[in-house]
C-alpha cells in the first residue's frame, strides 16, 4: 500500500482517532529478531490487527491522510499516528491471507515483548514509529496535548511530521494533534500500513497457520 494525499478532502470533517499505533508486520519478523532494523512495510490491499497490553511513548503526533491500495484498487482514509520513541509491552500482530491455494485462509502471527511487564528491558522498543490506522480502541492518557493544530506543524518532541516514507504526508490546514507523552493500555487496532526508523523486538515469536487466527 502506498501513502498519498488528496488535496480536495475536507479533513476538518474527518474524525481522527486520538490514539497511536503499536504495529509491526509479521513478514519481517525474522530479520528484526536479529536486532535493530530500519523497517518500512505494508500489507497490500488488506488490513492487519494489533493488540498490546501497554504502550509508553513520547513525541506523539497525529493527522489525517489517505492510503491508496496497490494497483489503484481503492483508497482508505486513515489517521496517521507517529511517535518519536515508544516502549510496547506484550504485543501481538496478525494478518490473514485469504484464498491461498490448497490451504484457503492462512494466518501470520507475531508476538514480542511478552516479558515486558515483569522486566522493562524485555519490552518492544521503536523509534520514529508511524502507523496508518482506521480503528483503535484503548485506555489513553496524554501529557501536554495540543489539539486542532495545523497538520504538518512541528511537534514539541518529534519534529516535522513529514519525513519521507513515514506515514502519509500531513494534509495542509487539516485537523491534527500532538502531545509530549502518551500512555495507552488494552490497545486494539486495525491498520493498513506502518513504518519505523528502528524496531527492536524482544522475545520474538512468529507462526504461520492454516485458518483464521487473529490477535483479537
Amino acid at each position: 500500500m502506498e501513502s498519498v494525499v488528496r488535496g480536495g478532502t475536507k479533513w476538518k470533517r474527518f474524525a481522527v482517532v486520538m490514539v497511536p499505533s503499536v504495529a509491526a508486520t509479521a513478514v519481517i519478523g525474522m530479520a528484526l529478531a536479529q536486532g535493530a532494523l530500519a523497517a518500512s512495510f505494508a500489507v497490500s490491499g488488506q488490513s492487519f490487527k494489533v493488540k498490546a497490553a501497554y504502550l509508553d511513548g513520547t513525541g506523539f503526533v497525529q493527522y489525517g491522510g489517505i492510503d491508496v491500495k496497490s494497483g489503484g484498487a481503492g483508497a482508505e482514509p486513515v489517521a496517521v499516528s507517529g511517535f518519536k520513541h515508544a516502549y510496547i509491552t506484550d504485543m501481538c500482530q496478525s494478518v490473514v491471507i485469504p484464498n491461498v491455494p490448497i490451504f484457503g485462509n492462512v494466518s501470520l502471527n507475531l508476538s514480542a515483548g511478552t516479558k515486558g511487564a515483569s522486566d522493562p528491558t524485555r519490552r518492544v522498543e521503536a523509534e520514529n514509529l508511524y502507523i496508518d490506522l482506521n480503528q483503535l480502541d484503548a485506555d489513553a492518557e496524554f501529557g501536554n496535548i495540543n489539539i486542532g493544530v495545523a497538520a504538518g506543524s512541528t511537534n514539541k518532541a518529534q519534529g516535522p511530521a513529514t519525513t519521507p516514507g513515514q506515514g502519509a504526508p500531513a494534509l495542509p490546514n487539516s485537523f491534527a494533534q500532538e502531545a509530549e507523552t502518551a500512555k495507552l493500555s488494552n490497545v486494539r487496532q486495525t491498520a493498513w500500513a506502518t513504518s519505523a526508523g528502528t524496531f527492536k523486538l524482544k522475545d520474538l515469536s512468529m507462526s504461520v497457520k492454516a485458518g483464521v487466527h487473529e490477535c483479537y
